[in-house]
């Protein structure tokens, strides 16, 4: 039987690599894609990115996981359906003007909470370092990052210079495209 971790990148490999010229959200041009909410919103993709996050939130001691939104969404439900003993949340990219005007929602979260910040994809670790910051500006404890999937741009240091905390990725790129032209 394959691992979680194993069928998690056999889905991405099969589902959401796109190879072709795009334009990443750091603005560089890449010769492909990982659209990973492609993988891990069907059933199997889910199922082990579940299990996956489950777990590093039990190791890292987490009480809530959680990231910005869309990239974070599908990976903290993921936890929540795998039966993590967790809250789920998400950090929004702008404050809305009416409600509670929250910057993250979800359940309420007590000041001091241990967070497990999450996303799909990280490039140069932009968006992951932006909900850390705002994690931390709500009096929460960021104890870990996770990705499902890390392109080996320089994310993982700006990640691990502002989190403070342990960074895991799922997988990277070059388990999905080993024979990339970037390579």
């Amino acid at each position: 039987m394959t691992s979680p971790r194993q069928r998690l990148i056999d889905e991405l490999r099969r589902h959401a690599l796109v190879i072709g010229k795009v334009t990443l959200s750091s603005g560089s041009t890449a010769e492909y894609y990982v659209d990973a909410k492609r993988a891990i919103l069907r059933p199997p993709g889910f199922a082990a990115l579940g299990e996956l996050v489950a777990a590093e939130a039990a190791r890292a001691g987490a009480g809530a996981v959680g990231g910005l939104t869309m990239g974070a969404d599908p990976v903290a439900c993921a936890a929540l359906a795998a039966g993590a003993d967790v809250k789920a949340f998400f950090v929004r990219k702008d404050r809305k003007p009416h409600g509670l005007q929250r910057w993250v929602e979800g359940p309420p979260l007590g000041h001091g909470e241990r967070c497990l910040v999450v996303e799909d994809v990280v490039t140069t670790g932009g968006s992951t370092v932006a909900a850390i910051e705002r994690v931390r500006e709500e009096d929460l404890e960021v104890v870990g990052v996770l990705s499902v999937l890390d392109r080996l741009a320089g994310g993982r240091e700006a990640i691990e210079a502002a989190a403070g905390a342990p960074y895991v990725c799922l997988a990277t790129i070059d388990d999905l495209y080993p024979d990339r032209p970037d390579r």
